[in-house]
């Protein structure tokens, strides 16, 4: 009987509730084949990253934003997309801006992409000394 009603609540689900979100860096998520830019905050790349501090600290921005997406995040998002057509978004864990706690930890700076204009990459071999 249980078990008929969580399969009766899990096909009543919209499927795009169903989609698994993936943490792809340390400032974007994917849920599906939507791409997500999260307002607020610029991560380290991981991916093209400038030099080994870069990388390094990206790796460690990219696995603490796996952390928050695996235990659970909800997604608002601005009806707007950046240049390379992400949707952004700001994102929450617990109740609190992704962005915020980020920050907090070191692993992100502020950053904000207004309208679809995100400014310049920040340089962060400089920043780190890398």
């Amino acid at each position: 009987m249980i078990l008929a009603a969580f399969l009766a609540l899990l096909l009543a689900t919209p499927a795009a509730a169903q989609e698994r979100i993936h943490a792809l860096d340390g400032d974007t998520i994917a849920v599906g084949r939507e791409r997500i830019r999260i307002i607020g905050l610029d991560a380290p790349e991981t991916f093209d990253a400038r030099c080994p501090a870069e990388k390094r600290l990206g790796d460690r921005a990219t696995a603490a934003m796996r952390q928050m997406v695996a235990q659970g995040v909800s997604i608002e998002r601005a009806g707007a997309k950046d240049r390379y057509r992400r949707t952004l978004a700001r994102v929450h864990f617990r109740g609190r801006d992704v962005a915020d706690i980020m920050i907090e930890r070191g692993l992100a700076m502020p950053y904000d992409c207004l309208a679809g204009y995100c400014p310049r990459r920040i340089d962060w071999c400089a920043k780190l000394g890398g």
